[in-house]
């Protein structure tokens, strides 16, 4: 496993708190807010307690705390600042969370990843915690192993965590409701898109709906879905597009309808590589749609 990171630089401090490095060095130098080791070479080096520090005064600064306020309290005093407000504003308790899944994620604590994703769940629902919560949440760490801040085994071990969660929710929905029986959903991933997790919460939305689903996952040819075209009219086909497929997403779904020699079957297409194509040209049978939340409005009408 990735050893604990407990050695950040101040860039690692600008990218995990969202506080410019050169407002960092203000703070240090003129209130103390900060006291880095130094190596060698005079390069600031920081402590998992500098970090926390930092996001947490991070989360009284979005809540209107001037820093001046802030850099005269402990380091306890301005965790119990966190603590209170979150508690007396929980619908704006959305930083404060994600703050505490990043250091669940930083330290590989399951056991903080738990206590904060239960006690969100028990105040937003599961539906807003992974729209508010974890899809910001996921954005950022994308960004963060991008610039070396984590390692891949950060995103990892937060990912599989996130996706526990779901498959649980999935398993607690009853059963398709016996008028849409007929009516149902085969969700896929193409050969080579990897990111399964939107792909995930589509599956726990139209199995909320009543639906029946078909949960194929990752690495699917269209060739694999033939059987489904040829025996079940009126399947309708889900997929998620972060970085698949090469083509445009107008020749894929156009491929799509070929291979299945069909373009009458619903082709749904959401992730970001479909949301920001040209859509002009997409086949009748093929939609775009620009957030699961809008594709799961339409799940309603049927």
């Amino acid at each position: 496993m990735q050893p604990v990171k407990t050695i950040f630089s101040i860039k690692d401090l600008e990218t995990l708190g969202g506080i410019k490095a050169h407002t960092i060095r203000i703070w240090e130098k003129r209130y103390h807010l900060l006291q880095p080791d130094r190596t060698d070479t005079n390069i600031r080096t920081y402590s998992t307690t500098d970090l926390q520090k930092l996001l947490n005064v991070s989360f009284l600064l979005d809540n209107n705390y001037k820093i001046s306020k802030i850099a005269k309290l402990s380091n306890d005093e301005i965790a119990e600042k966190v603590r209170d407000l979150a508690t007396a504003k929980k619908e704006k308790q959305y930083p404060g969370t994600i703050n505490d899944l990043k250091m669940s994620m930083l330290n590989f604590d399951r056991g903080l990843f738990d206590n904060t994703f239960f006690k969100a769940k028990e105040r937003h629902g599961f539906d807003m915690v992974f729209t508010k919560i974890f899809i910001p949440l996921l954005n950022e760490i994308g960004m963060l192993w991008q610039t070396d801040t984590i390692s891949p085994a950060h995103e990892h071990f937060i990912s599989n965590l996130i996706m526990q969660k779901l498959l649980l929710e999935i398993e607690k929905c009853p059963g398709p409701k016996p008028e849409l029986a007929h009516k149902f959903f085969v969700l896929y991933l193409p050969l080579n898109e990897i990111h399964e997790l939107g792909l995930m919460y589509i599956n726990y939305k139209i199995t909320t709906a009543g639906y029946p689903v078909v949960y194929l996952g990752q690495n699917i040819q269209v060739e694999s879905l033939e059987y489904f075209a040829k025996n079940h009219p009126e399947t309708r086909f889900v997929t998620y597009l972060t970085i698949q497929p090469e083509t445009s997403i107008t020749e894929y779904a156009q491929a799509f309808n070929n291979t299945l020699n069909t373009n009458k079957l619903p082709l749904y297409m959401l992730g970001r590589k479909a949301i920001t194509e040209e859509t002009t040209h997409l086949p009748g049978n093929a939609k775009v749609f620009e957030s699961i939340e809008k594709f799961a409005k339409t799940l309603d009408n049927g």
